[in-house]
């Protein structure tokens, strides 16, 4: 079962994020960061990859893709917050 961050995981498991450009949201208990590329096809082929590790996760982020540009929200709805498996999506991310 997943639970949502301690105080003390938030500060490990989240620094390293914020320094890679992902930010808390300001509405509610999330990270979230856009992606650039070069093209809709750039942009489409990134959320692809991240699709199957979203599914083999079964963790699936919010996001919308306007041509060149995804905006992904990550948060955990079972724990009402963020969760070790945002921080583990959100690497996973900015790695591809």
């Amino acid at each position: 079962m997943t639970e949502k961050l301690s105080d003390t995981a938030r500060k490990t498991v989240l620094e390293p994020l914020f320094e890679a450009g992902w930010e808390l949201d300001t509405d509610r208990d999330a990270i979230c960061k856009t992606f650039s590329f070069q093209d809709f096809t750039e942009a489409f082929a990134w959320m692809t990859r991240a699709a199957m590790y979203a599914e083999k996760w079964n963790h699936h982020p919010e996001w919308r893709n306007v041509y060149n540009k995804v905006h992904v929200t990550l948060t955990t709805h079972d724990v009402d917050g963020l969760s070790a498996l945002d921080a583990k999506l959100a690497r996973k991310m900015d790695g591809l």
